[in-house]
């Protein structure tokens, strides 16, 4: 019988990969669901190294931001999303050239 790896490990073992990362951060926005995208992030820096391979500046930044997807649900960001997508457009998420 062959063991099963969780899908938690195997979708963090993927979200190693940037094209993977940007590719599953598109889909999450792509969905406009605030905890999602917590979730989602949160998949991501762990793929990073976790929390604490972030600087200070970015842990502070993500911090802010995973509070106001907790709190409120929502952050400006989405009403962005919706706007663009009232004209027809969409952010894409990629990855950055070194």
């Amino acid at each position: 019988m062959s063991r099963s790896i969780s899908y938690h490990k195997k979708l963090i073992a993927d979200l190693k990969d940037p094209l993977e990362a940007a590719a599953y951060i598109e889909v999450v926005l792509e969905e406009g669901d605030p905890k999602m995208l917590s979730k989602a992030l949160k998949n991501v820096i762990e793929a990073q190294g976790g929390i604490d391979q972030l600087s200070i500046q970015y842990k502070q930044l993500y911090k802010k931001l995973d509070q106001g997807l907790s709190e409120k649900g929502e952050i400006e960001f989405y009403c962005l999303t919706a706007l663009l997508n009232a004209l027809g457009l969409q952010l894409a998420v990629t990855v950055k050239s070194r």
